[in-house]
């Protein structure tokens, strides 16, 4: 079961990356906030090419569809600021060498579900999701436990002598 699950239908590009960083948020803090910051530009995207509201700006980088004053006026203060978040925290994971924390991935990754909610529950055709549906960390996958290394070889190793 996935946060995300609601986009799969219509929005199969924006699931599959929303759904990877969902995966990693616990595991692979710096993958699920590039993971988050691809799907929100696979969204814009969309938005732009479906919803003529959406003026086309002078660059068509993530940075300069969400700063066009059509799409925060589309999308309203809340959900911009929701964007700027995902789009910054996703520029530092791929861009900087400091290390990327637990709290922003799961920020991002929760974040990135208000945004595509608003998408499906506006535009959705087929399989809107339901009102009042909200985002559940428990469902974020738990990083797996690691197997125990064991001191001992299952092969005996061979001695420079033996060689």
């Amino acid at each position: 079961m996935s946060n995300f699950d609601f986009l799969q239908a219509e929005w199969p590009l924006v699931h599959e990356a929303a759904h990877r960083a969902e995966a990693c948020a616990h595991s692979d803090s710096r993958a699920a906030c590039f993971y988050a910051r691809r799907s929100l530009e696979l969204a814009v995207t969309w938005l732009y090419t479906h919803d003529k509201a959406f003026k086309l700006p002078y660059q068509d980088n993530l940075n300069a569809l969400i700063y066009e004053p059509s799409f925060r006026a589309g999308v309203g203060d809340a959900l911009f600021t929701k964007a700027r978040l995902i789009k910054d925290l996703g520029n530092q994971a791929v861009h900087s060498t400091k290390k990327v924390a637990a709290a922003d991935a799961v920020s991002a990754t929760r974040e990135l579900f208000h945004f595509s909610y608003w998408l499906a529950r506006t535009y959705g055709r087929s399989g809107r999701p339901e009102p009042g549906l909200s985002f559940k960390t428990e469902q974020l996958p738990k990083p797996a436990v690691p197997m125990p290394v064991s001191l001992s070889p299952i092969i005996p190793l061979l001695t420079v002598h033996e060689l």
